[in-house]
Parts: structure tokens; sequence; C-alpha cells
């Protein structure tokens, strides 16, 4: 895809050298199947489905040993890439994949950075979010406004955890992937964040530098996969498209 002078491409960046732990899964938990494929390959599909986006890449670890079954002829003619460069943690991840594409990608092209566990994505979503972010300069993402009431836990654990405080839910959304800033935002935001630990997502990193990223309404199919039990419901939005 080559784009009028001026006017930037948009590449879609996943990131998927973690290791899932919280899955209790016997291998990391994006190469888990969930509706007759590996989790990450729902991800990438959507992409590759997406006329708007110019090119994918994959971030894996040098180690994995499980991309290549998953993702077959990788190349430029194929839609998708995979880079070795994952790091220790999912910022690393993708400030290191930014570096290796550094002269690739101009400074105002967008990068969509999507969770390779949330399989739910669609190209009507990713369409969505490009225009509805368009040309704001501080990026934006999905997200789901908060409709439940929040509490406040106040003391004890488990299933002893006492309700301390009622939160106002107005306002409050939760952050979804994928998340879009031009090459040279998110590079700026992840290289110069204060504190890695306080960087939950991009979002957050680009809000460090004093912006404001566009909210886009997402929807509930594009869930993150973080626990056994979340399978069945992200199969359940797979199953009807």
């Amino acid at each position: 895809m080559t784009a009028a002078p001026n006017r930037p491409r948009y590449f879609a960046l996943i990131p998927a050298a973690g290791v899932g732990a919280r899955m209790e899964a016997g291998s990391p938990k994006q190469y888990l199947p969930i509706a007759g494929k590996p989790m990450l390959r729902h991800a990438l599909d959507a992409f590759l489905a997406s006329p708007l986006i110019a090119h994918t890449y994959v971030v894996v670890s040098a180690e994995d040993g499980q991309i290549d079954a998953v993702v077959p002829g990788q190349g430029a003619g194929s839609g998708v890439t995979v880079l070795r460069c994952g790091g220790a943690t999912r910022m690393e991840t993708i400030l290191n994949a930014l570096q290796v594409l550094h002269g690739s990608i101009d400074a105002h092209d967008q990068v969509l950075v999507h969770d390779a566990a949330r399989p739910g994505l669609t190209p009507a979503l990713i369409a969505k979010l490009i225009a509805e972010v368009a040309d704001h300069p501080a990026g934006g993402l999905l997200a789901l406004p908060v409709v439940d009431t929040v509490k406040r836990a106040g003391q004890g654990t488990g299933a002893a955890t006492m309700s301390a405080q009622t939160v106002p839910r107005d306002g409050l959304w939760l952050a979804q992937t994928p998340q879009m800033f031009s090459y040279a935002l998110l590079h700026q935001a992840l290289s110069e964040a204060p504190d890695p630990q306080a960087i939950t997502d991009d979002a957050s990193a680009v809000e460090a530098l004093g912006l404001a990223p566009r909210l886009v309404e997402g929807h509930p199919r594009n869930l993150k996969v973080t626990l056994p039990r979340d399978i069945h419901t992200a199969e359940l939005y797979l199953a009807n498209p």
C-alpha cells in the first residue's frame, strides 16, 4: 500500500513475547487454540483483512520456536513480518520493534499496537479507530465506558474482601487495543517514560507527556483473554462475527 504524499500509512504492531503466566498453561497464551486456531492468528487475521493496514509486524522473543508454524510465508508480499526482538516487558518489546523499524516507517505514519491476547478484533473496529482518531495529535485507542457500579476494596483479601467505597463511574473507561499513535510520538513516549512500572499501556506513556489520547468506543468482543475462563467468552464472540 502506497500512501499519498503527506498522508500517513497505517502499520500494525502485535507484541507477542509474553509467557501468559496467569493462564496456567503449558505454553505462551498467544498460541493457545481458540475457535480452531491460535489466539494470535485471530488478531493477525483481522489486520490482514483490513485494506487500511499497510503491513503488520508480530514481535516475539529470539527463542520463540512456535511462531513460524502460526505465521508461515512471512515477508513483504504476505503482509506480515515477524521481528525476533522481544524484551522482558511489553514496553521493552514495543520499543525494540520501533527501533528495528526506524527508517522503514516515517515519523508521521501511524502505528496500531494490539494485544495478541485480544482475538475478537475485527476490520470494522480497526476502521472505526482510524476514522475517529483521524489526525488527532495525541493519537487514540479503543475503549469501553464503564457501565457497572465500581467499588473500591477495603480490608481483607480474597473472599473476605470488604467494600469500602463506591467510586463514581462517570468518565471511566476500560482501555482496549489497538492503540494508535504516530511512530514519532509512540517512540518518544516509550523512550521518555519516567517510570516504566507505571506504564500499563501505550496510552499511559503518551499521557505522561501531558497529552490526552482520544477514546473511541470499542466492543465487548474485543476482550483480553487473561484467565482460563475468558477463553469460552472469546469463543462465543468468535462464533458470531
